[in-house]
């Protein structure tokens, strides 16, 4: 498999090459992608998002999946929000939580107060235990992590309601597999999703600690769940045993801008950062499935320019593509609100 090939399968199974039109459609490509996160710096309690992955404003499915609890809230990735579908949260709390050998004094209160009188909201949990909300909020969300709470964030309330998560979950059972299992069944599905990942890139989505992921890798190797492979141009890593013979691919030419929450670019962080550093990156782009640019200002709520768009191709590339990234990126810093400065270091 060459690196075009690659390219072209990830944007394919990413759902970038062709967005999907419908319902169905939609849950199942959510399934494949999860945990989802809201778009980067958004509102606080907005729904998860597949930008640039469907035709229509996902927003309205998103909240109606939260309002019957189909699509379900925790924090995943080290402790970052997103969202999985319920049937599969025992899979994806069991892999991501991370767990507390020890409540401290602060976080012993908040539980207390949810077994003895939960649901409560944090306004509530002042009232009941005291407690500063500086205080409560930490507790909550490392108990979180923990998967010993559960947030209840049905719509875009600011006001929503903490439980316990075994009394909201009873049937989620955090222990009938090993964290091992659950850790080598999400990595499988991200390489399904991607086709090709380097350990590093594997790193960067699950934020699994080295040695564990190491391990994982291990045993999915010894089984034959995974294959460890060379690509040209991309370098080595694993795919899946299914996807060693798929049929080569040209590459797909597009310019799609990506937040910097979004499924492919949580992969690819590290080395984002290697090849655009010292810049305030407020969206990556994404051309002909490779992220090769970035999109330069200062993030502020409201109206904000960009300052500059970098894009880490040949000079003679940049100026081909030139006029295709700049519609791109102004989809969304649109002109009388935004104002795009530069693109390349040369002022517009």
């Amino acid at each position: 498999m060459d690196r075009e090939s690659v390219l072209a399968w990830r944007m394919i199974r990413q759902g970038l090459a062709e967005p999907v039109s419908r319902e169905k459609a939609f849950i199942a490509l959510l399934r494949a992608l999860q945990p989802v996160s809201p778009v980067a710096m958004t509102m606080p309690g907005s729904p998860p998002r597949l930008v640039h992955r469907t035709t229509f404003d996902d927003d309205e499915i998103a909240d109606g999946m939260r309002e019957c609890r189909a699509l379900v809230k925790g924090r995943f990735w080290g402790g970052n929000i997103g969202y999985v579908l319920a049937e599969d949260l025992e899979l994806y709390a069991t892999a991501f939580r991370k767990e507390l050998e020890r409540l401290n004094l602060l976080q012993e209160r908040v539980y207390q107060a949810l077994w003895s009188a939960g649901p409560l909201t944090p306004r509530q949990l002042k009232d009941e235990t005291g407690l500063l909300n500086k205080q409560i909020m930490p507790a909550l969300h490392r108990l979180q992590k923990a998967f010993m709470v559960y947030e209840a964030q049905e719509d875009s309330s600011w006001e929503r309601s903490w439980s316990l998560f075994e009394a909201e979950w009873e049937d989620v059972d955090l222990k009938r597999i090993s964290w091992e299992e659950a850790a080598g069944e999400v990595l499988m599905r991200l390489l399904r999703s991607q086709v090709f990942a380097e350990t590093a890139q594997l790193r960067d989505w699950s934020q699994f600690p080295v040695r564990g992921l190491s391990r994982v890798l291990e045993q999915l190797e010894a089984k034959g769940r995974i294959l460890a492979c060379e690509v040209d141009g991309l370098g080595a890593g694993w795919i899946l045993p299914q996807d060693e013979e798929l049929e080569q691919r040209a590459p797909l030419r597009s310019v799609r801008m990506l937040h910097r929450a979004d499924p492919l670019v949580q992969s690819h962080l590290s080395n984002l950062k290697e090849r655009f550093p010292g810049r305030e990156v407020l969206q990556y782009l994404l051309i002909d499935g490779a992220l090769d640019g970035a999109v330069c200002g200062h993030w502020r709520i409201g109206p904000h320019d960009v300052e500059d768009i970098t894009v880490d191709l040949s000079a003679d590339e940049q100026e081909m593509r030139r006029e295709e990234v700049i519609v791109e990126v102004a989809r969304r810093y649109d002109p009388p609100f935004s104002r795009i400065r530069r693109y390349c270091g040369q002022e517009l």
